[in-house]
């Protein structure tokens, strides 16, 4: 049973140290990023490229 006691004591000690660490990372400004997110769906179409470039460089002698 003094196990229980112990465990909900380091549990709770563990959950006060990621409640401290979450609103200090709010408090610090690591999501404040607005910009980003609205900027990457214009701007998304790198992976139309590489898809292109990994097709050109499959050809066989045949194809070339």
């Amino acid at each position: 049973m003094e196990i229980i006691v112990v465990l909900v004591g380091f549990s709770i000690t563990i959950a006060i140290g990621f409640l401290a660490a979450f609103s200090w990372a709010v408090k610090s400004g690591q999501y404040d990023d607005t910009y980003t997110p609205s900027m990457r769906m214009l701007f998304s179409d790198t992976s139309k490229t590489t898809n292109n470039n990994n097709h050109n460089h499959k050809k066989g002698k045949d194809q070339e």
